[in-house]
């Protein structure tokens, strides 16, 4: 059960932190904030994995293979990412990238470390995918955009580049034994690595465009505490504990636990979005009992 409460751990930090990231990214250009938060989380790390060091020695191939999954899963997934919001909006982006990346893991996790999932399994990620989709197209912006097949191509990389991090990660918390901090750290540096060869690549700005320095910074500090320190160290867990496919699904319910966050903060969420967030509970429930059968 450990896995499993880390993912959807990791999906409650995300459905919040994505209400702070939001409100930055006025200020912040997306590979801006995408790296001034892996800066952040990693100096959080830091004293952690000082006083901490890994259990276990990781060899160079070891090492070089998380710093890989970290360049692969957040910095080009998180820049294609970014590419398809900017191209197809958030709603068509998050819809394609949450129903293929649990479909791009799984295929992934058989070919690579051979983890098959029993039928139970994966008619609980249908579940969980299906009604993730369903809640996503009912909250959709009404917003008449031109067709962008480019857009969807940044979206389904976005997706592959997920899975093949969280396979990676997987694969390599399981054969060594490494604690989540330090696999955590690693995979942030691959990950910072990308990034800032892309901003300067692209001659991206540093620095947020803002009237109150303070309050963005702080606003930042919680947003990084949230959704990138304790949602990283959680997403790692969850790999340690639990079937690759499985926990990227359980990382798509972040869609329905931003209704919890909406419904909290005083927005109105109709009666549908219950009744889809039901079936993609059943689909949760679906995956953890089958995982424990």
């Amino acid at each position: 059960m450990i896995g499993e409460i880390a993912a959807l751990s990791t999906a409650c930090c995300w459905a919040v932190a994505a209400r702070l990231f939001r409100q930055l990214g006025a200020s912040f250009s997306p590979l801006a904030l995408n790296f001034w938060k892996g800066v952040a989380a990693i100096i959080i790390l830091l004293p952690l994995t000082w006083y901490l060091p890994p259990a276990v020695e990781l060899n160079q191939t070891q090492m070089m293979w998380l710093l890989v999954s970290g360049a692969i899963g957040i910095g080009l997934g998180d820049t294609f990412f970014f590419q398809a919001l900017n191209k197809i909006g958030d709603s068509q982006s998050i819809l394609i990238a949450e129903t293929l990346a649990p479909i791009f893991t799984a295929l992934l996790a058989m070919a690579w470390i051979a983890e098959w999932l029993t039928w139970q399994q994966w008619t609980g990620i249908a579940l969980v995918i299906f009604a993730v989709d369903m809640v996503i197209k009912l909250h959709k912006k009404q917003i008449d955009r031109p067709f962008e097949l480019s857009g969807f191509v940044y979206a389904g990389l976005a997706a592959l580049c997920q899975a093949v991090g969280a396979v990676i990660s997987r694969d390599i918390l399981t054969s060594t034994g490494i604690d989540p901090a330090n696999a955590s750290q690693l995979r942030l540096v691959g990950g910072m690595a990308i990034i800032v060869v892309l901003m300067v690549l692209g001659r991206q700005r540093w620095l947020p465009k803002t009237h109150d320095a303070v309050h963005t910074w702080r606003l930042f500090a919680l947003a990084t505490i949230i959704g990138t320190f304790a949602a990283l160290y959680l997403q790692m867990l969850a790999f340690t504990h639990t079937k690759a496919a499985v926990v990227q699904t359980l990382f798509a319910t972040s869609v329905i636990l931003s209704l919890l966050v909406a419904k909290v903060l005083g927005e109105k969420v109709s009666g549908q979005s219950w009744l889809w967030s039901g079936v993609a509970l059943l689909g949760v429930g679906m995956l953890v009992g089958a995982e424990h059968l």
